[in-house]
Parts: C-alpha cells; sequence; structure tokens
C-alpha cells in the first residue's frame, strides 16, 4: 500500500473457523501515530501463538476490523516523544498485548516498556519465533518457579516439561538447559533429536505411561513440573512425581475444575503463568523488555536458537495467515510457524500465497 498515511492490515469481523473465507482478510488502515512512551514499527515477520486462534474464536460479530498477532519483529520507525530505550532504524521483537491492535499489520504500535532489541545474528524470521514462547517459559521459570536466571546456578534440580517440543516447550527446554537442570520433556518419538538439539536430557515418549517413564532412567521424584498441555489427564500423576515442596505450573486454562488439594500434603506449590497478565493490568510490563533483552543476548551468544517450526516467507497477508494458523490449529506442530515478507494482501484479490 503505497498512499500517504494508509497501510495493509490482515484482521477479521467475526471468529470464524479458519476454514471460512472470512477467517483472515486483507484490507487497508490508517498508519497509527505514537503516544508519549510508544514506538512505532514496520513489521517483517510475525509468528502464530494458540492464544490468536483463542481470541479469533471467540470474537463476536463486531463492525471494526480486529487485527490480532503477537509474535513480532521490526524497524522503528517513529517514537514518542518520552522513549529513551529506542531510535529510530532500531530493529526491535516484542510479544504485543491484548489490548491493542496486534503485529498483523504492516505498523504498529508497541509501548516501549515490552520491546527489546532484536538480536542482531538472527534472521527476522528466525526472532519472529522467540518472543511470546520465551517470556512465557521465562516468567514460569525464573518467576513462578524462582529458579536462578543464571548459567548453571540451578545444577542439581530437575525439570519435567509436558509437551516438551511444542512452542514454549521448544524454548522453555533450552532455558532451562542453561541455567543447569536435568531436564525430562515428553514428545512424540519423532522429535526425539528436537528435544535433545535443545537440551533435554531425557526425551520421554507422551505414548508411554510417563511414570515409568521417569523411573526407568532411576529417577523417582522431580522437582519441578511444567504442563505446558492440558493439565487434568496428567495430574494424579503429577501429584506422584512432584517432590514434596516441589513446584507445578501451567500454562493452558482449565475445562473443568482441578482439585490440588492433592499436593497438600507436600507442601507442593501450583503456578499459573500467562505471558499477557502483565500488559492486561499494566504490572511492571518493562520486566518483559528487560527479560527479552536476555533472550536477546542468549540468543547472540549461542546458549539458545530460534524455534522456527515452517515458515511461509513470501508475505504477510490472510493466505499465509490462514495457512500458518491452521498448521498451528491442527496442533503437533513442533516450535513455531512463521509468516514473513512484505505485507502484500490486497482486499480485491484472494490469490494463494504459497509456502516457502
Amino acid at each position: 500500500m503505497n498512499e500517504k498515511n494508509q497501510m495493509n492490515v490482515v484482521g477479521f469481523f467475526e471468529g470464524f473457523p479458519i476454514e471460512n473465507e472470512a477467517s483472515f482478510i486483507d484490507d487497508y488502515s490508517s498508519v497509527p501515530i505514537p503516544s508519549a512512551s510508544d514506538i512505532l514499527i514496520k513489521v517483517k515477520a510475525v509468528s502464530i501463538n494458540p492464544v490468536d486462534s483463542k481470541l479469533r474464536l471467540t470474537t463476536k460479530k463486531q463492525n471494526q476490523l480486529r487485527i490480532l498477532g503477537f509474535d513480532g519483529v521490526g524497524e522503528v520507525v517513529s517514537v514518542g516523544e518520552k522513549v529513551s530505550k529506542f531510535a529510530v532504524g532500531d530493529r526491535v521483537f516484542y510479544a504485543g498485548t491484548t489490548k491493542r491492535a496486534g503485529s498483523n499489520q504492516e505498523f504498529q504500535l508497541v509501548n516501549e516498556g515490552i520491546a527489546a532489541l532484536a538480536p542482531s545474528n538472527l534472521k527476522d524470521e528466525e526472532a519472529a519465533s522467540l518472543p511470546l514462547t520465551a517470556l512465557t517459559a521465562y516468567e514460569l521459570l525464573f518467576e513462578k518457579f524462582e529458579l536462578i536466571p543464571k548459567e548453571n546456578a540451578n545444577k542439581g534440580k530437575s525439570i519435567l516439561v509436558i509437551n516438551g517440543a511444542g512452542g514454549v516447550g521448544s524454548i522453555l527446554t533450552q532455558l532451562a538447559h542453561w541455567a543447569g537442570m536435568t531436564i525430562f520433556a515428553t514428545a512424540s518419538p519423532k522429535n526425539v533429536d528436537w528435544l535433545k538439539s535443545n537440551g533435554v536430557n531425557h526425551p520421554l515418549d507422551y505414548h508411554q505411561d510417563l511414570k515409568q517413564s521417569i523411573e526407568k532412567t532411576g529417577t523417582h521424584t522431580i522437582d519441578y513440573i511444567a504442563v505446558l498441555f492440558n493439565i487434568q489427564p496428567y495430574f494424579d500423576t503429577i501429584a506422584e512425581l512432584v517432590t514434596p515442596f516441589g513446584h507445578v505450573g501451567t500454562i493452558v486454562g482449565l475445562d473443568e475444575k482441578l482439585d490440588i488439594g492433592i499436593l497438600k500434603n507436600k507442601s507442593v506449590s501450583f503456578d499459573w503463568e500467562y505471558m499477557f497478565a502483565k500488559t492486561d493490568f499494566d504490572y511492571k510490563i518493562e520486566t518483559q523488555g528487560e527479560a527479552l533483552a536476555t533472550i536477546s543476548h542468549l540468543a547472540e551468544t549461542g546458549k539458545i536458537r530460534a524455534t522456527v517450526g515452517k515458515l511461509y516467507a513470501n508475505g504477510i497477508n490472510a493466505a499465509n495467515l490462514k495457512k500458518a494458523t491452521a498448521d498451528v490449529e491442527a496442533g503437533h506442530m513442533r516450535g513455531k510457524v512463521v509468516v514473513s515478507g512484505p505485507f502484500n494482501g490486497e482486499p480485491e484479490e484472494k490469490g494463494d500465497s504459497g509456502t516457502v
């Protein structure tokens, strides 16, 4: 889109299933103007998260186009009068907020507090795979579980990661490895090498009995258990496995009540992690930018790697976002699904952009 003060956007008016033609729509909008603490970013790459689908599918019919997208990487093109962290030309990455229009637009406003300089050694597509999952993993490990965020500072401590090859699992296992933990993680057998490459000491086939699989390694209790999937089918086993005074944490909502009372006699802590809680309630939002700066440094020094599982690289548009979202909704993806390139959708065209 070349008209003055206009930009390409991708959104929807109602939360249709992904197969519906209107689940994503190419459209135009006005380029937003930064307020005092905002940076305006020209978006270069985005990645898809399950929360994108959840928010889309629960959106009732509305008159205004809703623009989602959380993970983003791009170039700062304008800054608000109070911005001190960034300057025009900086390349940044961030995970956005549910309270503002997202990264599925050519230019996006982001509070400077939740952004950081993108890792200099990573391509846009690689950098876009990290923010939301890295923040989720970082907050669960180092804020909720209260582990020490330093290299090898947690030696002797063990962690079990349920769904270790998924988006959050792929970065959480790397951070736990950097922090010195012994890592057990579940995945399908085809993803064993992926788990090992992310620092997992004991890959576990999720089809097999979890307790028996862990006991075969000579281990009987686990200090920290991160459940990155529906916790209910695992909960009784987790209650047996977790070490007294240990921690159990999850990032997935419940469909029915969970009896956490069975953890009481072991004095086990139960932790929720929801990355958007800070921006939803304006609570220490600057800590997310600080955590991303740490993630950026770890990427630049080779301590963690990007987690791109699949890439659509020939344009950010409704067709590619539809395909990427369908991949995420189908489940069993390892790593992240990323969409990059110019915003090249046209409202009057419905062409298939393909996968690169």
